[in-house]
């Protein structure tokens, strides 16, 4: 039986995924996005070690609220695929005990082969662009963004389900020909059921200053519903196979 390196569990959740959640976040993470509200999960090598009978039991209590409202569990981070075959056997042990709806939230930076098992036992992957261009990219997160866009034309391929998601950061993510080209992109995929324009946040600024990392982002303000709404419109009509 595999264990994951746990950073934190919030048994409602309803932001990642449809309806009602068990939201499982992991540690590690290889990139280091300039808006993290979680940098203290990056480290892979502390959290909670646990198994998946433990998880699976923590789920128990809650699972009437996830199926009534057609929710599930959903496995963040950090970054989830770097603990593959732990989320694999944590959403087969799900789906073999209440059929219960699975969600991968992930950058995206992953090996397609090293993921496909997972892939198999996940009904919808939340995936996040965080920018298009490949330099700003690099200044965003300190990786090249070539691996996720590829992960992403591999999703479309096997026919995966797919959120896309945009953090939108005032003067760093909201550029309009960034925008456009993400637009662009999302257009050649199948299988994506929504466009998500988040609003960045700098709630967890405080655990940069805990970690004596400086932090970039003081200052800047949220974007206003007219900034989300510009960015979706930048972003453009998609084909949208199926709605919620």
């Amino acid at each position: 039986m595999h264990r994951g390196r746990i950073h934190s569990i919030d048994t409602f959740g309803t932001v990642d995924g449809p309806g009602i959640r068990f939201v499982l976040f992991l540690q590690g993470c290889a990139l280091q996005c300039r808006y993290c509200h979680n940098p203290d999960s990056w480290d892979p090598h502390v959290g909670s070690v646990r198994s998946v009978d433990e998880i699976v039991a923590e789920i128990a209590p809650y699972i009437e609220y996830y199926k009534r409202s057609g929710g599930g569990i959903t496995v963040t981070g950090g970054e989830p695929t770097l603990q593959a075959p732990f989320v694999t056997e944590l959403f087969r042990a799900c789906k073999a005990r209440w059929d219960l709806h699975t969600a991968l939230d992930t950058s995206g930076f992953c090996d397609p082969v090293h993921a496909e098992a997972l892939l198999g036992v996940t009904d919808l992957v939340l995936l996040d662009l965080k920018l298009f261009g490949r330099n700003g990219h690099i200044g965003l997160t300190g990786q090249p963004n070539d691996r996720i866009l590829a992960f992403a034309q591999y999703l479309s391929q096997r026919g995966s389900r797919m959120w896309i998601r945009r953090v939108l950061v005032p003067g760093l993510t909201d550029g309009e020909v960034d925008l456009r080209n993400t637009g662009a992109f999302i257009r050649q995929l199948d299988g994506v059921d929504r466009i998500e324009v988040l609003p960045f946040h700098n709630m967890g600024a405080y655990k940069w200053k805990q970690l004596g990392i400086p932090y970039s982002l003081q200052g800047t303000a949220a974007p206003g519903p007219e900034q989300i709404e510009r960015a979706h419109r930048l972003i453009g009509p998609v084909k949208l196979l199926r709605t919620e």
